[in-house]
C-alpha cells in the first residue's frame, strides 16, 4: 500500500485495549475544536464527497441499462444508435461529476486542514517554549522534533482520511444493500454483509495485534534520529577524541534495531493485505456465482451481472482503502497523542491568572530574601541567601564552581523558583507578575554564548528585533565589534553558523554583549562575560561594561576578581552560603576568603608557570 511507506512515529509505551480506545477518543475529542472554527467547510465538503459517491453508484446503474439496451432489434437503427449513445454519455458524465465533486472537496476543505495544521503546531511551538529550564536542559532535542513532525502529518491525514473516507465510504455500502435488496433477493445482501463483517474484523484484529511492532519501530526510529543530531552538535568533540566510527556505530545499532522492527512491521502487514484480499476475493467470487446462475436461470439479465460486478468491484476499491484508513488512523493517533502530550507537559514556572505586568521606571533595585532553592530535593544549591543591589548600583558574586552563583541569575530570570523566600524586582515579587515582562527588564552576557545560525546583524537585533540598523551598529562599537564585522567580506550579514561556531570565542561574547547592550533594560546580569576575551580586549569590554552599567542595575558573576573590584558591593559564596560581602578594599582587609582568592590569582599572574 503507498501509506506502508510513511515515516513511523513515536509512541508511548503499549497499553490495554480499553485505554488506548480512550485515549484515541480523547484525542479526537483535542482534535475537534481546531476543526470547529472552521465547520461550514467541513459540511461543504462532506456534501461533496457525498455527490461523490452518489455519482459512484450511478455508474453501475448505467453500465447495466447500456449492456441491456445492446439487446435491441437491428431493425430499429435509430434505437441502436441513439440509445446506447445517450447512456455512453450519461456514463461519461457520472465519471466526471464524481472526480469533479472530489476536486471540489479539496478545494474547499484544504484550508481548514491547514488551518488545523498551523494552530496545533504554533501552540505547540508557543508551549514548548513556555516550559521551564528544566525540561530543556533534560528533553532529547531529535526525539521532541520528530514527534512533533509525525503529529502535524498526522492531523491531515486524520482529517483526509476519517472524516472524508469513513462517512463517504458508509454511505456508498449503504446505498449498493439498498439496491441489492430491492433489485435481487437477500442473498446479495447477506454475501455482501458476511465479506464487509469479516474484512472489517479481521482488519482490526490483525491490526490491534501488530501494533506493538510499530511501537518498536517508533522507539527505535527516534533513537537514531536522537543519536544523529546529538553527534552532529557536538562534531568537534567527535574530531577531537577521533571516535567517528565509534559515533557510526553507535548509529548504525539504532538503525538495525529500527530496521528489526520494520521488518516485523512489514511482514504483518503483508499477513494483513493478504486476508483482506483473500476475504474480498471469496466475497466477489461468491456474489458473481450467484449472479451468473441468475442468469443461467433466465431470472436475471446480461446487464444485470455486468451490474453487480460493477458493484463488487466499487465496493472492493473502498474497502481496500478502508483497510488502509484504519490502519492509519490508529498510527495517526498514537502520533497526535504523542504531540499532545508535548502539548500536556506542566509549567513548572506558570504565571498566576491575571498577573500583571514588573512596573519598571527607571533604575529598580533587586533584592533576594532568605532564598533557599534546590534542582534536586536532595541536593540543595542555595541557603538562605539575602543580599540587596541598590538601584543603580553594581553588585559582584565571587566564589568557587558550585556555590551557586549561576543559579542567582536563573532565579532572577525566574527560569525556576526559589522553595522558599523571594526575589523582588522595584519591590514586586517577580512569582507575582508576568515572566515576559521580567525578562523585558533584564539583559544577560553568558559565559556560554549560542548564537542562532543566522547573520551577525540578526544576533544582534535579537536583542530588540525593531531596533535600525543604525542602532545594531551602534550597539556593535560600543562591543567593540563593529571593526570586525565590516572587516569581514559580508560585513553584517556574515553568517555565524550552528550555535555560532564560525565565530571565535571572544567574538561571540562581544556578539552578546553588543545584544544586551542593544536591549537597554534596567538590570543587567554579566555571567563571566569577559571570560573569553584575551587581557587587551577585556580591559576594553571592561570599561565599555562599565559605561553600559551607569544608571543600572548589574549584577555581575565573575571568576577573575580584576574585573569586580570597582564594583559597589562584592559578595563571597561557598557552597550556597554567602560567607563574605563588603567592597574590594574591605574584603582585602578581612583577610578571609576573597583575600586568599585574590592572593592567588595575584600569584599566577606573576607566575604564569604555575598555572
Amino acid at each position: 500500500m503507498a501509506f506502508s511507506n510513511m515515516r513511523a512515529a513515536a509512541e508511548p509505551m503499549p497499553m490495554p485495549a480499553g485505554t488506548a480506545s480512550q485515549s484515541d477518543w480523547r484525542t479526537l475529542a483535542r482534535l475537534a475544536p481546531y476543526l470547529w472554527r472552521y465547520r461550514w467547510r467541513v459540511g461543504a465538503a462532506l456534501l461533496m464527497v457525498t455527490g461523490a459517491k452518489l455519482s459512484n453508484v450511478g455508474v453501475p446503474l448505467l453500465l447495466k441499462a447500456l449492456v441491456d439496451r445492446m439487446n435491441v432489434k437491428a431493425s430499429d437503427p435509430l434505437a441502436l444508435v441513439v440509445v446506447p449513445v445517450g447512456l455512453l454519455l450519461a456514463y461519461g458524465l457520472l465519471r466526471l461529476m464524481t472526480t469533479v465533486f472530489t476536486e471540489l472537496r479539496e478545494l474547499v476543505f484544504s484550508k481548514a486542514t491547514q488551518g488545523a495544521t498551523r494552530q496545533v503546531a504554533l501552540q505547540t511551538f508557543e508551549h514548548l517554549h513556555s516550559l521551564s529550564l528544566r525540561f530543556h536542559l533534560e528533553r532529547q532535542t531529535g526525539g521532541m522534533t520528530r514527534d512533533i513532525e509525525r503529529g502535524v502529518r498526522a492531523i491531515e491525514s486524520l482529517v483526509t482520511y476519517s472524516l472524508y473516507s469513513i462517512v463517504p465510504t458508509a454511505v456508498e455500502v449503504a446505498l449498493v444493500l439498498a439496491i441489492l435488496g430491492t433489485r435481487f433477493d437477500a442473498g446479495f445482501v447477506w454475501i455482501t454483509l458476511a465479506a464487509l463483517g469479516a474484512y472489517v474484523v479481521f482488519t482490526v484484529w490483525v491490526t490491534e495485534w501488530r501494533t506493538h511492532f510499530r511501537v518498536e519501530a517508533n522507539a527505535a526510529d527516534s533513537a537514531a534520529h536522537n543519536h544523529a543530531i546529538d553527534s552532529l552538535l557536538n562534531y568537534e568533540t567527535v574530531k577531537y577524541f577521533g571516535n567517528e566510527g565509534f559515533e557510526a556505530r553507535r548509529y548504525d545499532e539504532s538503525l538495525r534495531r529500527y530496521q528489526r522492527s520494520r521488518l516485523k512491521s512489514q511482514s504483518s502487514l503483508s499477513l494483513l493485505n493478504t486476508g483482506q484480499q483473500l476475504i474480498i476475493g471469496i466475497g466477489l467470487v461468491a456474489m458473481l456465482w450467484r449472479a451468473t446462475a441468475g442468469v443461467a436461470d433466465g431470472h436475471l439479465s446480461i446487464g444485470d451481472l455486468v451490474m453487480i460486478n460493477a458493484f463488487m468491484i466499487q465496493l472492493y476499491i473502498p474497502l481496500n482503502f478502508l483497510g488502509v484508513i484504519y490502519r492509519e488512523i490508529k498510527q495517526n493517533l498514537t502520533d497526535l497523542h504523542r504531540m499532545f502530550a508535548l502539548m500536556d507537559r506542566p509549567r513548572e514556572v506558570a504565571d498566576a491568572p491575571g498577573a500583571p505586568d514588573l512596573h519598571t521606571n527607571g533604575p529598580v533595585d533587586v533584592s533576594f530574601e532568605h532564598v533557599d532553592f534546590a534542582y534536586e530535593s536532595n541536593r540543595p544549591i542555595l541557603h538562605d541567601v539575602s543580599f540587596t543591589i541598590p538601584a543603580g548600583r553594581t553588585v559582584a558574586v565571587v566564589g568557587p564552581s558550585g556555590s551557586g552563583k549561576s543559579t542567582l541569575a536563573r532565579l532572577l530570570f525566574r527560569f525556576y523558583e526559589p522553595q522558599a523566600g523571594s526575589v523582588r524586582i522595584a519591590g514586586q515579587d517577580i512569582r507575582g507578575v508576568t515572566q515576559a515582562s521580567v525578562r523585558r527588564a533584564i539583559g544577560i552576557v553568558p559565559q556560554d554564548t549560542v548564537l542562532f545560525n543566522d547573520t551577525i546583524a540578526y544576533n544582534i537585533r535579537y536583542g530588540r528585533p525593531a531596533a535600525t540598523d543604525e542602532e545594531v551598529h551602534a550597539a556593535a562599537r560600543a562591543a567593540r565589534i563593529h571593526d570586525f564585522i565590516v572587516s569581514t567580506p559580508r560585513g553584517y550579514d556574515t553568517v555565524v553558523g550552528e550555535r555560532g561556531l564560525k565565530l571565535s570565542g571572544g567574538e561571540k561574547q562581544r556578539v552578546a554583549i553588543a545584544r544586551t547592550l542593544l536591549k537597554d533594560p534596567p538590570v543587567l546580569i554579566f555571567d563571566e562575560a569577559t571570560s573569553a576575551l584575551d587581557s587587551a580586549n577585556e580591559r576594553a569590554i571592561q570599561a565599555e561594561l562599565a559605561s553600559a552599567a551607569q544608571g543600572k542595575t548589574a549584577l555581575v558573576i565573575a571568576h577573575r576578581l580584576s574585573t569586580i573590584v570597582d564594583a559597589h558591593q562584592i559578595l563571597v559564596m561557598e557552597h550556597g552560603r554567602i560567607v563574605e560581602r563588603g567592597t574590594h578594599l574591605q574584603l582585602l582587609a578581612a583577610h578571609g576568603a576573597y583575600a586568599q582568592m585574590w592572593a592567588v590569582q595575584r600569584s599566577n599572574q606573576h607566575n604564569p608557570e604555575a598555572n
